[in-house]
């Protein structure tokens, strides 16, 4: 790469920093949430939501479970404002979710903002103005006294609008690009908004520390909020929020690490949407805590629906790759990997396992609202038989013996290969029916007639039709099954053994019906058979049969 030279790390890492956060292995309970898919997220999309689009999201975020909703920047525009007067005046809001607002520090904002709250019950104002190095050099060319003195007095004024102001209302300030920033310096200026808002019990404020540009390692960020975490006043009425981007492709990491050493709370938005490479995906970040057994108090039970609500008002799309959530995420095309999931779920069963431990499959899809025959076993030409045969057994309920398994696996590999294509289960059914399940040429069996003989023996008299001709004849046999083989082999004058046989009742349909599976061997080669009926000696006989009549193809 050309020109790295002109690059240089842009963070300010904490100095000796006792990494307590280091020695632990996982976040042991949920932070509080907030999303801000509303305003961060909205701001970020090229085309922003309508008024419609950001009800019928706001709406989804309540259902899923959200108590604290960043809604907007009241002042920045009229479709903002509106949206905010909107979910006020239309009692929009559930007297147990509270809403968050942005405001720049600067007092005409402020006002603005509070006059979009008149008659909220709870809100959130959210205070910010920018403290980094480049910030402050560049864009406000101020000190940082001068900087501290924006910070204190937009808290000054926010604290005499809110006395002015019915409702109930907690203060955050953000000082924006908190990794840009010395620690010393955004600890000195959130300690003086403290000094002026004076949290209590019952009135905790919201310290933000946001990485509004990742260029740092996440533990660098973790020993920035541990260093904060032990220095801020008032600590034990402060909430420590995480507000990430993912600039570095590490928000997830960030917030993670951020919540061990010290962060109370996480802003972000659903699917990780946000500017230049977004912010931290919370479905990720909270799934991730439920996999390792901790209720996230989110409800993603039913991923598909939720997808689908965010591509609609959103007009984004969720990469097939997005963890978690993505149509592919829980996809298993190898064949190893399809025969270790079909083994773990069958061990699952057999077990009674309380965890959840399946090779390949961090969570049981199912507990996400997919389902393993569509979206786990995916057929195509890398598949293996353990898939194929876990597909044909959960979906359609054959339960395919291991030879025929294996065979029946090459045929579906080889008719994706040459398709170039996935198969769905269905074309895998019809494979499976067209090259196996009653095969009645060319040789066909129009009638047979069984008598039981002495000493448990059956003689058969078997309606053979083969080559234009019609011939019965009849064998005997110590079963049904073995006087119809004894007869075949007389009439072709043919020897082969039947090497496999099995059977069962198949429930793909409220008439149950009986399915058998025949394999033949001759000359050291194999040959299988299925056969369906209403009855299980009907089954056998035409599994036999499908079995017959491809030795018959092969060796004429």
């Amino acid at each position: 790469m050309q020109h790295v030279e002109n690059y240089t790390p842009q963070f300010y890492p904490v100095e000796n920093p006792p990494m307590r956060w280091a020695k632990k292995t996982m976040i042991e309970k949920p932070p509080v949430w907030c999303s801000v898919d509303l305003r961060d997220g909205n701001q970020a999309l090229i085309t922003p939501m309508s008024l419609e689009e950001k009800l019928a999201f706001f709406r989804y975020l309540v259902k899923i479970g959200f108590k604290e909703i960043e809604v907007g920047f009241p002042a920045a525009s009229e479709t903002e404002y509106l949206f905010c007067r909107t979910l006020i005046e239309e009692n929009m809001i559930p007297d147990d979710v509270t809403i968050q607002v942005l405001t720049q520090a600067r007092e005409h904002i402020i006002a603005k903002t509070f006059e979009a709250l008149q008659g909220v019950k709870h809100a959130i104002v959210h205070l910010y103005n920018s403290t980094s190095v480049a910030q402050r050099e560049q864009v406000f060319k101020k000190s940082k006294e001068e900087i501290i003195e924006i910070a204190v007095r937009g808290a000054q004024y926010c604290e005499e609008c809110r006395q002015k102001t019915p409702g109930n209302f907690r203060f955050e300030y953000s000082p924006e690009s908190f990794t840009g920033t010395e620690p010393e310096f955004s600890l000195e200026i959130c300690n003086a908004v403290l000094d002026v808002w004076k949290p209590n019990a019952e009135r905790p404020v919201i310290i933000n520390l946001p990485v509004t540009v990742e260029n740092s390692m996440p533990h660098v960020y973790a020993n920035q909020i541990e260093y904060m975490n032990d220095h801020l006043k008032y600590r034990e009425n402060v909430v420590i929020s995480l507000h990430p981007h993912n600039d570095r492709g590490c928000a997830v990491a960030d917030s993670e690490l951020g919540l061990l050493a010290g962060g109370d709370r996480i802003e972000g938005t659903l699917f990780g949407n946000g500017e230049r490479t977004g912010n931290v995906d919370i479905v990720t970040l909270a799934m991730n805590m439920y996999s390792q057994g901790v209720d996230p108090n989110l409800d993603f039970s039913n991923m598909p629906e939720l997808v689908e609500m965010y591509e609609r008002v959103t007009h984004m799309h969720v990469y097939e790759r997005s963890p978690y959530s993505g149509q592919l995420v829980f996809a298993a095309f190898s064949g190893s990997h399809q025969d270790a999931i079909a083994k773990g779920l069958h061990w699952r069963e057999e077990k009674q396992c309380k965890h959840w431990t399946v090779p390949y499959l961090p969570i049981n899809p199912q507990d996400v609202g997919r389902v393993y025959e569509t979206d786990v076993i995916r057929i195509n030409s890398q598949s293996g038989k353990g898939g194929i045969g876990y597909l044909m057994e959960s979906k359609f309920g054959y339960h395919i013996p291991p030879k025929m398994r294996e065979s029946f696996g090459y045929l579906v590999k080889d008719v994706s290969d040459h398709a170039h294509k996935e198969l769905s289960p269905d074309e895998v059914l019809r494979i499976f029916q067209k090259h196996y399940v009653n095969i009645e040429t060319p040789i066909s069996l129009p009638e047979i007639h069984y008598v039981q003989k002495d000493g448990g023996v059956i003689e058969s008299a078997v309606t053979i039709a083969y080559q234009g001709k019609t011939e019965t004849i009849s064998m005997t046999g110590n079963g049904r099954l073995d006087a119809v083989s004894n007869t075949l082999k007389k009439y072709l004058d043919m020897d082969f053994a039947l090497t496999t046989y099995a059977e069962h009742a198949l429930e793909i349909h409220s008439d149950s019906k009986a399915v058998s599976y025949v394999g033949l061997e001759k000359d050291g080669k194999t040959y299988l058979g299925v056969g369906i009926h209403s009855d299980i000696i009907n089954s056998s006989i035409s599994a036999f049969l499908s079995a017959l009549n491809h030795l018959v193809e092969d060796v004429k």
